[in-house]
């Protein structure tokens, strides 16, 4: 009798074993790519930093595609890398296809934000931590459903203290990277939540 919720089950521990092994291996290997590209700019004493964000420089526009996967250093790097594998896999695990489309609406808007209001070459993945940050609290907000809702104050409680970097304050921290990746963030929480209420409503009128 308890045949079919038993395999229901199986499957869907399947199912979440299967997403966060993906998610895993994504995270890992964007991580293993930073860290030889950064290990190649150390050798080349900052050639890739040309791939950074210039402001204001329309050919140089390209750059915002680029500048969130190159560093400032080793230094930079390493501050930046247990964030972003944390936040990475988690906002991954919540849904592949999801994660991939938040990270390009991240690193657009988050990119001409530095492009328009920043006065310096601008490099690094905080605008890519900042916006994994923004989208799971915002997923939390626009779901509401209970397990994001869970996540979205486990991450306040770790890394809320990411939000005093929106602050204008040190010259050599990008506020502007980080300001507009938390609302790329929350614009792709917002985004994709709205774009699935409504393929939902759709089948539900249309059945």
């Amino acid at each position: 009798m308890s045949y079919i919720p038993e395999k229901r089950r199986s499957d869907g521990l399947a199912k979440h074993g299967t997403r966060a092994l993906a998610s895993a291996v994504l995270i890992g290997s964007v991580t293993a790519v930073m860290w030889v590209l950064e290990l190649f700019d150390h050798a080349s004493d900052g050639w890739f930093d040309r791939f950074g964000i210039q402001p204001r420089d329309v050919n140089d526009l390209p750059d915002i595609f680029t500048a969130p996967f190159m560093h400032g250093g080793l230094g930079h790097l390493m501050a930046n890398t247990v964030p972003f594998v944390v936040l990475g896999f988690i906002a991954a695990a919540r849904g592949i296809a999801k994660f991939l489309v938040m990270s390009l609406i991240v690193i657009v808007v988050g990119g001409l934000g530095v492009w328009f209001t920043s006065s310096a070459n601008t490099l690094g993945s905080s605008i890519l931590i900042f916006g994994f940050f923004g989208y799971l609290v915002g997923r939390g907000i626009f779901e509401r459903r209970l397990v994001d809702i869970a996540i979205a104050v486990a991450v306040v409680a770790v890394y809320g203290t990411m939000l005093f970097g929106v602050i204008p304050g040190d010259a050599g921290i990008s506020w502007q990277g980080h300001l507009f990746g938390l609302i790329g963030g929350v614009l792709g929480a917002w985004i994709l939540r709205r774009a699935t209420t409504g393929r939902d409503s759709a089948g539900a009128s249309s059945a």
